[in-house]
């Protein structure tokens, strides 16, 4: 996945997704510098959105500079954000304002590319207005607050875009505006209001800032002169007492008062789906397709399954049994407790060779790390990509593997290594980095328009990572090992999986003990896959709709691009061409391709 903590709307359109995605403007130029789009301004109705883009830009990072450190805009790297409710309602002005200049613009009037950008931008702008005024989540999620929070300091010290003493001078800075910042989010928080799903995983995550400070922060503090180590050390030892204050109000308020209900239903559901999928499938179209491609995988996987166990002679046994007894081979095939990081890097060199050999796509000239997940980010997801922003170039992707719990018995362990097997970690090394999202990133950062790199498209970048899993055992990568021909089955049978959850969780009631059957049962996943999958469904929503969608939308514009090119069609040239756009929704991208209209 795309990480967690930059997911939801742009933070100054949106006060609660407060740690936003890629995108922003280089500190060292002016906004002459980044205020163009895509193209060149081509008439009077592109000079005029330049403007607009130029102030969204600028007006973004001065909102949440964290959103500039995250994405390469450095000018306020000791400054934190406001969230507050004085400062939800300059975010609101400031948006409000942005819509009606779009609304006087005359769109028709943009060259395609900045249609596709001005499109995005008032999806993103009407979103963020949606998630304050309506879903108002400021009051009632808790968990952007610790992402925020997190992501203020580790943005600072994960990569060397400036020298060590200035970025923890920046972090003596931040952490002593952070005691502040949680005192806002427990003035915004509506106890009551709050899902205990919520609540409970704030209390296993808040404590995780405290990592970052002595791992990050303080092990390094030799790096500075007396006087600025003593400010740092006084300021990490005020946090600590915060975060101590912050972990004793979750536990003793937060966590007893935490009543609401974390379905957010029908009319909202298909609102924020609307919003942020940008697609034209409906909840009722992603529903009737992914219950059709259940049917489908399954059928697929019980013929591999056919040509890896053979049933007895006397006996025979349902595509269920087929399968499961399939599986069990791929799962005895798994890395030792403390080998899943290691692994993954070796499967990495591995993935990487081959794309190479194969010239499957043009491949990134900056690193990736596969590296331990950061803990204030751990109990939502295994894994995650985390890309530098488009204008810290050169700077390093990192691919994060979430360690195995100390406080997990051995049969918790079992569980999640019979999911994270060999076969499913070359499946995960695929989607989280190559040819996945470390690649698929690396060429939207090239993109020349900033503002589509920060309005990214969830279903066009979960979407081609799912392809690109697809698109390798197409190309025979492991070909000759049934076991991973089996396991990438499986893979997409999860993602359909994540669909059907996404909106059976909180729309169809769905209760755990149905969503533990049709992950366990209907899609083969383990039980700690399974279970760290409700929460995620509980505590999130739409985001697990995007790889289903994004999946089965990058999959039909490969098939139409083939169609259409015939005899003449080259796979390397299709997917630099279709990552030459950046990552817009795969509706407008189809457009740039085949220079048809931008969808309205």
């Amino acid at each position: 996945m795309h990480p967690i903590s930059r997911r939801g709307a742009l933070a100054l359109m949106s006060a609660s997704a407060l740690t936003p995605i890629t995108g922003c403007m280089t500190p060292a130029s002016t906004t002459a510098s980044t205020s163009t789009s895509a193209a060149p301004a081509v008439g009077a109705a592109d000079v005029q959105f330049a403007a607009i883009v130029s102030r969204t830009l600028d007006g973004m990072v001065r909102q949440s500079p964290v959103t500039g450190t995250q994405l390469g805009d450095h000018r306020f790297d000791g400054e934190l954000d406001d969230v507050s409710a004085a400062g939800r309602t300059a975010s609101a002005t400031f948006r409000n304002g942005l819509l009606a200049d779009i609304g006087q613009l005359g769109q028709t009037k943009l060259s395609p590319a900045s249609q596709v950008d001005c499109a995005m931008l008032k999806t993103q702008l009407e979103l963020g207005a949606w998630d304050d005024d309506v879903s108002e989540s400021y009051a009632w999620d808790p968990l952007p607050y610790n992402d925020t929070a997190g992501g203020a300091l580790y943005s600072l010290m994960a990569r060397e875009f400036a020298p060590l003493p200035e970025r923890l001078n920046h972090a003596a800075s931040r952490m002593e505006k952070l005691p502040g910042l949680f005192a806002q989010a427990r003035a915004n928080l509506v106890a009551e209001r709050v899902p205990r799903v919520h609540a409970d995983t704030l209390a296993q995550q808040n404590l995780g800032v405290m990592s970052i400070v002595n791992d990050l922060i303080l092990a390094q503090a030799s790096q500075l002169g007396p006087n600025d180590r003593a400010r740092l050390q006084a300021a990490a030892d005020a946090l600590k007492t915060a975060v101590d204050e912050h972990q004793h109000w979750i536990e003793t308020v937060l966590v007893p008062g935490a009543k609401g209900d974390f379905r957010i239903g029908a009319d909202h559901f298909d609102r924020k789906l609307a919003l942020a999928l940008n697609s034209p499938m409906s909840r009722a179209d992603i529903k009737a397709r992914a219950q059709a491609q259940i049917e489908a995988i399954r059928a697929e996987m019980a013929e591999i399954a056919g040509s890896i166990v053979t049933p007895p002679a006397n006996e025979r046994w349902t595509e269920q049994r087929l399968i499961e007894a399939a599986l069990e081979r791929a799962y005895a095939d798994r890395p030792a407790r403390a080998e899943v990081v290691p692994q993954a890097r070796a499967t990495l060199q591995q993935a990487t060779d081959y794309v190479r050999q194969r010239d499957l796509i043009t491949l990134p000239d900056a690193p990736v790390q596969v590296i331990l997940m950061p803990e204030f980010q751990r109990g939502v997801a295994v894994a995650y990509c985390d890309p530098p922003g488009p204008l810290d170039r050169g700077q390093s992707t990192f691919f994060a593997v979430s360690p195995i719990p100390d406080s997990w018995t051995d049969e918790q362990t079992t569980s999640f290594l019979r999911e994270y097997n060999n076969s499913e970690i070359h499946e995960l090394t695929m989607h989280e980095a190559m040819p996945g999202h470390y690649v698929q990133l690396w060429h939207a950062n090239r993109y020349p328009s900033v503002i589509r790199a920060a309005l990214y498209s969830g279903t066009f970048v979960e979407g081609w990572a799912c392809y690109a899993q697809d698109m390798m055992n197409e190309q025979g990568y492991r070909y000759d090992n049934p076991l991973q021909r089996l396991i990438n089955r499986k893979m997409c049978l999860r993602l359909v999986a994540n669909a059907i959850l996404d909106q059976g969780v909180h729309v169809d009631g769905m209760s755990r003990d149905d969503a533990m059957q049709l992950m366990t049962q209907t899609t083969f996943q383990q039980e700690r896959e399974a279970a760290g999958k409700w929460i995620r469904a509980s505590v999130s929503s739409t985001q697990l709709s995007t790889y289903f969608v994004g999946w089965s939308e990058h999959h039909a514009l490969r098939d139409e691009a083939q169609r259409r090119a015939g005899a003449s069609f080259d796979l390397k040239t299709y997917h630099d061409k279709v990552l030459s756009f950046g990552s817009p929704p795969v509706r407008y991208a189809r457009a740039l391709m085949f220079g048809e209209a931008i969808p309205t």
